[in-house]
């Protein structure tokens, strides 16, 4: 467990044998809704010996950007944990795509930690990353959205829960 801006970074990856994959392909995405606010991520990764892996998880309170690398970090630490070889991602964010790349430089504080811990974990295999339009990364996008409406649809029935009754009349 980490800490970056303010975010406190839990992975829940699974414990693996020592075989090693060999190639794996991750659709990741990222989403607030509001810039910033409640949070997800969304990662499907096929290629896997068990089939394909689906990871949904709120990331609390976020910008767009932020939600968008974590899902790009739990991609290469699901990646690294399977040994894979290798790693071939696909993200619909411009910005993270062409950042890791080094097309475009990242100036932001908020990012720059993110940024440079999922550029060090990429060393550890072959990676190669792809900007898809949005339609082509549905299912990740659609995992981000369930992670935050379950969140959201939590806190709202604790809440419930929690509220007096009404007064008799």
């Amino acid at each position: 467990m980490f800490r970056i801006n303010n975010l406190t970074y839990e992975s829940s990856l699974p414990h693996v044998d020592d075989s090693r994959m060999s190639n794996l392909v991750a659709y990741v995405d990222g989403g607030s809704l509001g810039n910033p606010g409640p949070s997800g991520i969304g990662v499907v990764i096929e290629g896997c010996a068990s089939g394909t892996v689906r990871i949904a998880r709120w990331i609390g309170r976020q910008d767009n950007n932020v939600a968008e690398y974590v899902a790009l970090l739990e991609a290469l630490q699901y990646a690294l944990t399977l040994k894979a070889k290798a790693l071939h991602v696909y993200s619909d964010s411009q910005v993270v795509v062409r950042q890791m790349r080094g097309e475009y430089a990242c100036r932001s504080s908020r990012l720059y930690s993110l940024h440079w811990i999922c550029r060090k974990l990429t060393r550890s295999l072959k990676f190669s990353i792809t900007h898809v339009p949005r339609e082509r990364n549905a299912e990740a996008n659609g995992l981000a959205n369930s992670a935050v409406r379950q969140q959201l649809s939590s806190t709202t029935a604790a809440h419930l829960h929690l509220a007096p009754p009404p007064p008799l009349c």
